[in-house]
């Protein structure tokens, strides 16, 4: 099949470029245009995989790049995504998750109607919010954003629903859960734990208590394809997350078990020397996602065991 990935620099749309490429599929990708961006997550796949230079936040410019590409399926995953800088920019998350998904679902409408090309678009877990019980998420929740960032993906969320309901538009959305694995970028919470402690520093876990689930990479890109090949699921959307709740401070000591990291080493309570801050009263308690869902109707299931992904991540992080 003819794919387009926006966001094919980022975490996910490189690894599921891979799969894509693995499996046979034609994969083209949005690149935005920013000065001196850092394409090194996808150094291997340029020449297999086409790269158009599109500003997803401009209506023209993805309109004309889809009109070249002609895909049968676009995998929406093109966003700004650390939740507590969506704090301090909130504007850029804005113009970037919300005008960027409109654009990318009527250029697709405008130019191939709304049954031709199968939209698979990235949500989150974080769009549920602060519930008012914690145990595992459904899908029949309210939406209760608690940060600019999940504001934007519910915007998302309810826009391409609109859409289906409107015009039965040929969508699918999955809200996953966090995701570990990345090769490229430490700023995120596992890859934090596991770079500084493999250096031996001081490790801050500024919220102990919060719970969240796990997924290894290859887990969450399994959950897009199954998506892209089941056609039954238009408008549907989708839970994919690992089940089990950990609190931080579970999940850290998990990792220092794994490197033998002393837990002397470790602040609970405390959050790193400049890190950027967020609302207490955004804090979100427990996430947990229920994915039933898209076991029984995808046939999706978590393949690989946390500690086995957390093996490979460690294994990569200390060459």
């Amino acid at each position: 099949m003819k794919t387009l990935v926006t966001g094919i620099t980022g975490f996910i749309g490189s690894s599921l470029t891979r799969k894509l490429l693995e499996e046979g599929h034609e994969v083209s990708g949005f690149v935005q245009p920013v000065i001196g961006r850092d394409k090194g997550v996808i150094e291997d796949l340029k020449k297999y995989a086409s790269l158009s230079t599109c500003d997803i936040r401009n209506y023209s410019s993805v309109r004309d790049s889809l009109r070249k590409i002609e895909p049968d399926v676009v995998f929406h995953l093109a966003a700004l995504s650390p939740v507590r800088l969506s704090f301090e920019h909130p504007l850029e998350v804005q113009e970037s998750n919300v005008i960027g998904t409109v654009n990318v679902a009527e250029a697709i409408r405008d130019l191939y109607g709304p049954e031709k090309v199968r939209l698979v678009a990235a949500s989150t877990a974080e769009v549920y919010g602060i519930q008012p019980e914690n145990k595992p998420f459904t899908e029949d929740l309210s939406l209760e954003p608690s940060s600019p960032y999940a504001v934007s993906k519910a915007h998302l969320d309810m826009y391409l629903r609109m859409l289906n309901k409107v015009y039965d538009f040929n969508a699918v959305i999955m809200r996953n859960s966090n995701t570990f694995g990345r090769k490229f970028d430490k700023g995120f919470f596992t890859e934090y734990l596991i770079t500084e402690m493999l250096k031996g520093r001081e490790i801050y876990i500024g919220a102990p208590n919060s719970v969240r689930d796990y997924m290894y990479v290859d887990d969450h890109v399994s959950g897009y394809l199954l998506a892209m090949k089941t056609p039954e699921v238009r408008g549907e959307v989708f839970n994919v997350g690992g089940g089990e709740g950990y609190t931080n401070r579970e999940w850290a000591l998990k990792i220092a078990d794994l490197l033998n990291f002393p837990e002397s080493k470790t602040h609970f309570g405390e959050y790193p020397p400049g890190y950027p801050s967020r609302p207490i009263s955004s804090d979100q308690p427990y996430l947990v996602l229920d994915a039933s869902k898209a076991k029984r109707i995808l046939g999706w299931t978590q393949t690989v065991p946390l500690e086995e992904g957390l093996r490979r991540t460690i294994d990569f992080w200390k060459k």
